[in-house]
């Protein structure tokens, strides 16, 4: 996953960004985990934007989905608004660029990652280019929240601490919190990310894959700072 997918969302000036909204009660547990590669299994990008930019890219006839199907399948990635329901992605057809959807300034949203499977994953999740754990610039380096076999993980803001998140909600640029804390770039507004890396399995739920070597499942290391509060410009 880029860091600065700035050249990615240049397609189209972001007219929304998304900010640090009210805190949401979402506990989470810090677990010890080895990734099977160093390289992730699925790399993929989301784009957004307000209603008309998005259907002049996408054109007259779109091909749109209600989520993304990443790691072969293993895993269903989709985007919720505030009444749990998946928005709509869309793009030119024939086109190899990035799906997009569209957005509402001041709405809420959810990401939300299905895994399929009886692999678990690692999902690393960015948000305007900043990494929804730790606020700093996205990296592959980065710890990730544990998505086990069957299980359903959604991701409703960026982490203040182990139980609470400050919603996204969709914004005016200026009031992005890429916009607003130092380690954001403007130029990386309009555009989620999430990248998957396959998990070692304990013994008992291990199966021949990719040769794994039997060891626990993962999460993101205690010693991760978690995102600071924006700082609004006057």
């Amino acid at each position: 996953m880029s860091a600065t997918p700035s050249a990615a969302a240049a397609a189209a000036p972001a007219q929304l960004g998304t900010q640090w909204g009210e805190g949401i009660e979402s506990k989470t547990r810090t677990v010890n985990a080895k990734r099977l590669s160093a390289q992730p299994d699925e790399v993929a990008l989301l784009g957004y934007n307000e209603a008309s930019t998005v259907r002049r890219e996408a054109g007259n006839n779109p091909e749109r989905r209600l989520n993304l199907q990443l790691a072969q399948g293993d895993v269903e990635w989709s985007v919720l608004d505030e009444n749990g329901r998946p928005l709509p992605m869309q793009r030119a057809r024939r086109s190899s660029d990035m799906f997009r959807l569209a957005g509402i300034e001041g709405a809420r949203y959810t990401l939300r990652f299905r895994n399929l499977s009886d692999r678990s994953y690692e999902v690393i999740a960015t948000v305007d280019g900043l990494d929804v754990l730790n606020g700093k610039p996205g990296s592959l380096r980065n710890g990730g929240y544990v998505l086990g076999p069957q299980q359903v993980l959604d991701i409703e803001g960026f982490r203040k601490s182990q139980s609470e998140v400050a919603a996204f909600r969709f914004a005016a640029p200026g009031r992005a919190y890429a916009a607003n804390t130092e380690a954001g770039d403007v130029r990386n507004i309009g555009v989620i990310g999430a990248a998957l890396f396959e998990l070692e399995q304990p013994e008992a739920q291990r199966r021949p894959r990719r040769n794994a070597a039997p060891v626990q499942p993962s999460a993101f290391p205690a010693d991760e700072a978690y995102a600071p509060p924006p700082r609004y410009r006057k």
